[in-house]
């Protein structure tokens, strides 16, 4: 058993592994320059799914909930939480001094607007508002949230972190129609957005909050007190992977996300940076097919990819090392979790074009041209697209693909129209484990037609599943669930696993206080 899977089984204990120290209060300690997975496009965390602008939300946002290092929702935002005897009335009290940057109240009215257009989108917040009775304003510092049924995953649901993460923002921005994306990131959390400075794709800068009052239990995980410890940080936008090592090691910058794995052992040799895995338990490589348009609105043309996919050719592709892999894992909730499970599993293990040929016949595919969009600025994404291309053509496919930046990539991919009107056939994103947690949060398992995230499988026995592993309170009977859950996603395909792993952050060393907080956050961080 490598390193990596003997990690995973020990995280797979607190299934999030995000633990941290409390950190005491110190005094501003000058800019902080970092290098994300990508450059911040735009400021919407509720309209974009994509784990960069969440990352952004983290920076200026607070939640009601967070999840601490067990995978708990714990208070955030909220001081006190009631709930009636037969829990169907939750009641929500803000907790004292909360404040927005423009120095207007945190009101339990802006609570409200943000969990209903929040709810209008994330796959979480819609299961919690298709079971809310009423959510209504008490006063300006409660509200309720009454259900019309059974719905026992209320706060983990409120504590949601990842893909359209459930961040408080003022009313009147909360107002902006669900599928406007909003321009104002005004919010109360930890750091403010400089506006002025923003460049799209370059640059984004923030600032240290000094309103900021945060909880007075230690920081864990994505929970309890967040102290920030910095004047400023830069988000700097470097695509070339090269380039972002190179102004690691000279202390240009002083934090990279995910270094290559090529550059991994030149930064091992410099005293003056270290490497932890930020997430321990990984991510998975997903491969999603657009359901709307032919040829993967065909089942059978959907079923063919899992045999032109080898999970660990994707790995060996990208570079990762052997000890960071999971060389096979078919598991929708991510392999060393207490909710892995293989029920109906196929392929993933070794490309079988025979087989994969028989499919595509069977689905209708004739040779017509399939998009497979692709982000050249990411480097796992382009490593994997092109080694599954190649497969996907000695299968007999016309594959085009067509490469563009992350940016352009999850704009183009909201296009619901045909190929030669600028549509798109299948994409690569990368998910961690909070984006596939469980039935209720994994955003692309969702098969609900219209309202699913793009690619829009649309499955009713699918969501069925679904609807009842969160309705089920017995664990018996939801382990029971989840692998009909699991199972019946393979025959519906809403994505294909193409290969779980785990990377390394880089970081200088008289940088202080980084946890592996599966999500990159700078509260607790100091710099000498």
């Amino acid at each position: 058993m490598s390193r990596f899977r003997n990690a995973l089984m020990a995280a797979a204990l607190a299934l999030l592994g995000l633990g941290g120290a409390a950190m005491a209060q110190t005094a501003p300690s000058g800019t902080l320059r970092i290098v994300m997975v990508g450059p911040l496009p735009s400021l919407d965390p509720v309209v974009s799914t994509s784990a960069i602008i969440r990352n952004h939300g983290f920076m200026v946002y607070d939640q009601l909930f967070g999840l601490d290092s067990q995978g708990v929702a714990r208070p955030q935002m909220v001081d006190r939480h009631e709930v009636s005897a037969d829990g169907m009335i939750h009641r929500f009290t803000l907790r004292d001094g909360l404040a927005f940057h423009d120095g207007q109240p945190v009101r339990a009215a802006d609570a409200v607007a943000s969990i209903r257009r929040w709810g209008e989108r994330d796959i979480a917040g819609r299961a919690l508002m298709a079971a809310t009775a009423a959510l209504e304003v008490v006063d300006d510092k409660t509200f309720t949230l009454r259900l019309s049924k059974p719905f026992g995953l209320v706060t983990e649901a409120l504590a949601r972190s990842t893909a359209s993460a459930l961040f408080i923002m003022p009313e009147r921005i909360a107002r902006t129609p669900a599928n406007t994306a909003i321009t104002d990131a005004t919010g109360s959390g930890p750091f403010m957005f400089r506006a002025q400075e923003f460049m799209p794709g370059e640059r984004a800068v923030y600032v240290r909050n000094p309103a900021y009052r945060p909880r007075s239990e230690p920081s864990d995980g994505l929970a309890g007190g967040k102290v920030v410890s910095l004047d400023r940080i830069e988000w700097l936008g470097i695509s070339d992977p090269a380039t972002a090592a190179a102004a690691l090691q000279s202390g240009e910058i002083d934090f990279l996300e995910t270094p290559t794995p090529d550059v991994l052992p030149l930064l091992a040799r410099n005293r003056n940076v270290r490497t932890f895995a930020q997430n321990p338990i990984g991510s998975m490589v997903w491969l999603r097919p657009n359901h709307h348009i032919p040829p993967f609105n065909n089942p059978a043309a959907r079923q063919a990819l899992l045999f032109m996919v080898n999970q660990q050719e994707n790995l060996q592709a990208i570079g990762v090392p052997p000890a960071e892999q999971v060389p096979y894992c078919p598991a929708y909730f991510l392999c060393g979790t207490p909710l892995e499970s293989a029920a109906g599993a196929q392929g993933l293990r070794a490309v079988d074009l025979d087989r994969a040929r028989a499919l595509l016949r069977e689905g209708g595919y004739n040779g017509e041209r399939v998009v497979f969009l692709n982000a050249g600025d990411w480097a796992a994404n382009n490593a994997v697209v092109l080694t599954m291309a190649e497969n996907m053509r000695r299968a007999g496919m016309n594959i085009d693909v067509v490469t563009t930046d992350w940016a352009t990539v999850t704009q183009r991919r909201n296009r619901r129209e045909p190929i030669d009107q600028g549509g798109w056939n299948l994409f690569v994103t990368i998910a961690n484990v909070l984006d596939a947690q469980n039935p209720l949060v994994n955003v692309y398992l969702a098969a609900s037609c219209d309202t699913a995230p793009a690619g829009w499988p649309c499955d009713a026995e699918l969501e069925r599943l679904r609807a009842s592993w969160w309705e089920e309170s017995d664990p018996a009977k939801r382990r029971q669930i989840l692998d009909q859950v699991q199972a019946r996603a393979f025959q519906v395909l809403p994505y294909v696993n193409a290969g779980q792993y785990r990377t390394l952050a880089a970081y200088r060393a008289n940088v202080e206080g980084l946890r592996p907080t599966i999500i990159p956050v700078f509260w607790g961080v100091t710099k000498r």
